[in-house]
């Protein structure tokens, strides 16, 4: 026994607001207890990537059929960044997170909530499959060119240490 196509999209709504809720008072009580360790800088970045990445993944089958070759954007920038950071923290020096990396985060995760939310009246009948798909494939495309954006400018903002960090 599965979940129904109606439920779905609710299931996966709750699941997404819970993991989101989750990272969101993670993060908040490190702070608040002073718990932030660098090790965690590296981490809690990492595993929300993981998250993320995984949701968009699952985005390439069934209903919404995101181009994988769309998605490993993300995945690639995401791999370059955490590279980079872990390299640099092995050698003393610790990236912290940028502004526009959080924003990235941000975008995402509303993203990820759209096109669960778009989900609802396809269920419903209220889409097309088409519709449905076409949402999500632009909204993820312009994502896509923010998330290059921002892993080129954390690059550039950290570039004195990530060429000291690689020996440059």
């Amino acid at each position: 026994m599965g979940v129904s196509s109606v439920s779905l999209p609710y299931v996966l709504l709750v699941l997404a607001i819970m993991s989101e809720l989750s990272d969101l008072f993670d993060g908040l009580l490190a702070r608040k207890y002073n718990m932030v360790t660098e090790l965690g800088k590296i981490l809690d970045p990492m595993a929300d990537s993981v998250f993320r990445l995984s949701v968009l993944l699952a985005f390439t089958q069934g209903l919404v059929s995101l181009p994988i070759l769309l998605v490993s954007v993300f995945f690639y920038r995401d791999s370059i960044i955490s590279t980079l950071r872990t390299v640099c923290a092995l050698r003393g020096f610790t990236l912290a997170a940028r502004k526009s990396g959080k924003i990235k985060a941000v975008i995402l995760a509303a993203i990820s909530f759209f096109i669960i939310l778009l989900m609802i009246p396809y269920s419903l009948g209220i889409i097309s499959g088409e519709t449905l798909r076409l949402f999500s494939l632009w909204s993820v495309s312009v994502t896509a060119v923010y998330v290059v954006y921002t892993g080129y400018e954390y690059i550039h903002a950290n570039r004195v240490h990530i060429k000291k960090a690689l020996g440059f």
